[in-house]
């Protein structure tokens, strides 16, 4: 079997259980955090590629464009370079000093459908400051290694064998809201990236 039809055989079963999870009333907001193989689920609000400010809604419980001063917001920049969305089962308590947000998280791979439940492994934590507040990414992979378009599960190994991928991700985030915007404050490794998504879970599945 060849490369392109090994891909489809493995990506159709996942984006049908994405489906399935979406449409059987349960809210992407009570997935839980932590899969059952021990990886992080994470739901796609914004596939790569693309430039449209998608949020999830719980209350319409719908992807809804973020609208500002009447209008659809559209990121004035390059596309997202990975797929955009959130570690269901998180919040980020304000009482904690969060935004009182589920964790943001980009996915490094294909662009993935919106709405897909994808099981991934965290290789890195993006530290940024958002106007003084801060505003960190977590930077994953998925665990399915067909679905990989890098080959590394930790920050040393990207900073090895993709620096230029790290840069590029860096590059944007520090961009994409205008100049002076967002400021970079560095990179931590895989191991921060799980201690922050243990730290703003509310699952009963913690590792």
């Amino acid at each position: 079997m060849s490369p392109k039809f090994s891909r489809v055989r493995v990506f159709l079963p996942m984006l049908l259980f994405s489906i399935a999870v979406l449409s059987c009333g349960t809210s992407p907001y009570e997935y839980p955090a932590f899969s059952k193989n021990g990886h992080i689920n994470v739901v796609v609000e914004i596939p790569a590629g693309t430039n449209l400010k998608y949020e999830f809604s719980p209350e319409t419980e719908e992807f809804e464009v973020e609208i500002i001063d009447g209008k659809r917001r559209m990121v004035q920049f390059l596309p997202y370079p990975g797929n955009y969305g959130f570690i269901p089962s998180t919040l980020m308590d304000k009482s904690r000093g969060g935004d009182g947000d589920a964790l943001d998280i980009l996915v490094i791979s294909e662009s993935l459908p919106q709405g897909m439940v994808v099981e991934v492994i965290p290789v890195a934590v993006l530290h940024l400051s958002d106007r003084g507040e801060t505003d960190d990414k977590i930077v994953a992979v998925p665990a399915e290694a067909d679905l990989r378009t890098i080959n590394c599960t930790t920050l040393s190994c990207m900073e090895d064998n993709y620096p230029e991928a790290l840069s590029i991700i860096q590059g944007w985030f520090s961009s994409y809201k205008g100049s002076g915007k967002m400021k970079f404050l560095g990179w931590a490794d895989e191991n921060k990236a799980m201690s922050e998504i243990k730290k703003w879970s509310v699952s009963d599945e913690k590792k």
